[in-house]
């Protein structure tokens, strides 16, 4: 029972850093967002347009040297995850300049992963590196978070989904409505036309 408790301690405090946002970008603006991250450090960003126009953005990831990461356009949702290349400040910057009118609402989230350790022996290092157990409970700490990250985008998803369904149902039950009422109409005029009809034909 000890053990399973050091493991759960243990585990717990290898699960990674990670933040989810939604944000509003309008028209013709970008946003931009940054972290620090120690050379080597695993990054992942994750991203979904949930509302507004065509659902698309603009993505730009951004180095410390201002070195373009990554670069996508119209892009409704994705997952980028890449290693620091150097220590500094990283940038990622959500774009809505190519739209005139429709601002957007866009969901996202920043993995951090675990920052790397030096080696064995190196000055304030532990008496052991990690071992084989603690890299393995390390792995599936990253998995399980990557796995709640993919359930809260499938859950955007569902609702983007669930509102376009609702709202092409209202707009049918309204045209289907408008229908019945224009056959109403046309109904109350052909019976009140035909009547006036055989009416001026009785008075002749």
């Amino acid at each position: 029972m000890k053990n399973l408790h050091s493991l759960i301690i243990l585990l717990v405090s290898c699960v990674r850093l990670g933040y989810g946002y939604f944000i509003t970008v309008d028209a013709h603006s970008e946003e931009c967002f940054f972290d620090r991250a120690e050379g080597g450090t695993k990054l992942g960003l994750m991203f979904e347009t949930i509302e507004g126009g065509f659902l698309d953005i603009e993505v730009r990831i951004i180095g410390p040297d201002q070195k373009v990461i990554y670069q996508g356009e119209k892009e409704s949702s994705g997952k980028y995850t890449f290693s620091a290349y150097e220590t500094g400040v990283y940038h990622y910057c959500f774009s809505n300049k190519m739209s005139t009118l429709t601002p957007k609402v866009v969901m996202f989230s920043m993995e951090i992963g675990e920052t790397p350790k030096g080696t064995i022996g190196a000055v304030n290092e532990g008496e052991v590196g990690h071992t084989k157990l603690e890299d393995m409970i390390k792995e599936l700490s990253g998995t399980l978070t990557s796995i709640k990250h993919e359930q809260d985008y499938m859950h955007v998803r569902d609702r983007i989904h669930r509102t376009i369904n609702e709202s092409t149902n209202s707009r049918v039950v309204m045209w289907s409505v408008f229908e019945a009422l224009v056959l109403v109409v046309m109904t109350v005029g052909q019976v009140y036309y035909l009547k006036r009809f055989f009416e001026v034909k009785r008075v002749v």
